[in-house]
């Protein structure tokens, strides 16, 4: 079921709430095609505005700037490099505690990789597409692999050419697949988002 599109009064009502501006091709999106439709939908609930499917603990981090992925890869190496191993303590219940503190601070890490962005749409598996809203970033789409390689990657018409990630219009005409990193899985051709 497609959702009505929101008003222009709904989109500034959502925007300044959320302390974010959308980009324009997202703002006309859901001015003119749909409130979620092939997306998450933007809804007002209870608590405000917010996309359905997406972690309300993310609300805090939405207008932080979204990080390109390079930027934080030498703090996520030292944080993997930190975990604590059982043979370095010299009970169980040190060990666990220890443990459960680094896991923590680990999840707390991987909150922030997702600032200023949310997810516009679900690929099952733990596989996500990425709209980032604020920052130097905002406006492009990415891909969040996190669930079998540790990473966010950008969809990208070129990845061999520097993989520039694609604008949020452009990914509506191609779609989260075909703009994968080679090797991503199998190559798949365009297949629209939506018809706009």
């Amino acid at each position: 079921m497609t959702e009505s599109p929101l008003t222009e009064t709904e989109i500034i009502d959502a925007e300044r709430e959320l302390g974010v501006s959308f980009p324009d091709a997202y703002r006309m999106y859901l001015r003119e095609v749909s409130a979620g439709g092939a997306l998450l939908r933007l809804e007002r609930t209870g608590r405000g505005w917010w996309w359905a499917g997406n972690d309300e603990g993310q609300r805090g981090l939405l207008a932080s700037p979204f990080p390109h992925p390079d930027s934080y890869a030498g703090a996520d190496d030292e944080l993997t490099a930190r975990e604590p191993q059982p043979e370095a303590f010299k009970d169980d219940g040190a060990y666990r505690e220890a443990w459960c503190a680094w896991d923590d601070e680990a999840g707390r890490f991987e909150d922030l990789k997702t600032a200023g962005a949310v997810v516009i749409q679900e690929h099952g598996c733990g596989f996500a597409t990425l709209l980032a809203l604020t920052g130097s970033l905002a406006g492009t789409v990415w891909w969040d692999g996190r669930a079998t390689c540790d990473l966010i990657v950008p969809l990208s018409l070129n990845h061999v050419g520097g993989a520039q990630p694609v604008q949020f219009g452009q990914w509506l005409d191609y779609g989260s697949r075909a703009l994968l990193p080679p090797g991503w899985g199998q190559s798949v051709p365009p297949s629209p988002v939506a018809h706009r």
